[in-house]
C-alpha cells in the first residue's frame, strides 16, 4: 500500500513538473527556461524536481519522448477508410494536440527542433516499415507504399509547421480540413 502511495505521489509530481514546464514555455523561450521557473510554477521544492530530472535538458528529453509517444499513439488509433469524417476527426485530434502542447508548437515553429525531429523521423521510419509490413497487398509495391506513407507524414508536418509559425491564425477545423483533403486525395486512393 505504501509503495502505491509513493508511486502516485511520484506520478502527480512528475505531471506537475511537465504541466509547469508547458506553462513556462508560453511565457519564455525554451533556452531561457530554468529549474527555478518550473518549480515556482509547479509549486514544488527544488529537491522534488531533482528527484525526477537531472536538469532542464533531461526534462526536455523526457517531454520530447512523451510527445513522440503521444503522436504515435494517435497514429496507431487511426484506421483510415474511405470516410472523410473519420479522417477529419483524426486530423482535428492532431491539430488540437498541437495547439495544446506548447512544447511541440515551439518546436514546429522554430529551427531548434532538429534533435526532436531526428528522433521523430527515426520513429516515423519504424512506423512506416510496420504499416507497410502489415498492409494487405495492393497494385503498389511495399516500397512504393512506404514512400507514400512517408510523403503523407512529411506533408502533415509541413502543414503543422506553417500553422504554428502563423500562430494558429487559421482555425483548427480549417487545417484539419486541408489535411483531410490531402490525405483522401493522395494516400487513400494509393492504398486501394
Amino acid at each position: 500500500m505504501l509503495h502505491e502511495i509513493q508511486d502516485e505521489r511520484y506520478y502527480v509530481a512528475d505531471e506537475a513538473i511537465c504541466d509547469a514546464f508547458f506553462l513556462v514555455l508560453k511565457e519564455k523561450d525554451l533556452e531561457k527556461v530554468t529549474v527555478a521557473d518550473v518549480i515556482k510554477k509547479a509549486g514544488i521544492v527544488r529537491s522534488t524536481f531533482y528527484n525526477h530530472y537531472e536538469n532542464i535538458p533531461a526534462l526536455v528529453t523526457a517531454i520530447e519522448d512523451k510527445t513522440i509517444d503521444d503522436i504515435f499513439s494517435l497514429m496507431k488509433t487511426f484506421h483510415p477508410k474511405n470516410n472523410t469524417d473519420i479522417c477529419k476527426s483524426f486530423f482535428m485530434t492532431i491539430c488540437d494536440y498541437t495547439m495544446n502542447n506548447p512544447f511541440l508548437a515551439n518546436l514546429l515553429r522554430s529551427p531548434r527542433g532538429n534533435k526532436f525531429f531526428e528522433k521523430a523521423m527515426f520513429m516515423f521510419h519504424r512506423y512506416v516499415a510496420e504499416v507497410t509490413q502489415n498492409t494487405a497487398p495492393s497494385h503498389h509495391s511495399k516500397e512504393e507504399l512506404s514512400y507514400m506513407v512517408a510523403c503523407t507524414i512529411g506533408s502533415t508536418l509541413g502543414v503543422l509547421h506553417k500553422w504554428t509559425k502563423d500562430n494558429f491564425a487559421v482555425p483548427p477545423e480549417a487545417v484539419a480540413h486541408i489535411l483531410t483533403q490531402a490525405f483522401t486525395a493522395g494516400m487513400l486512393p494509393f492504398m486501394s
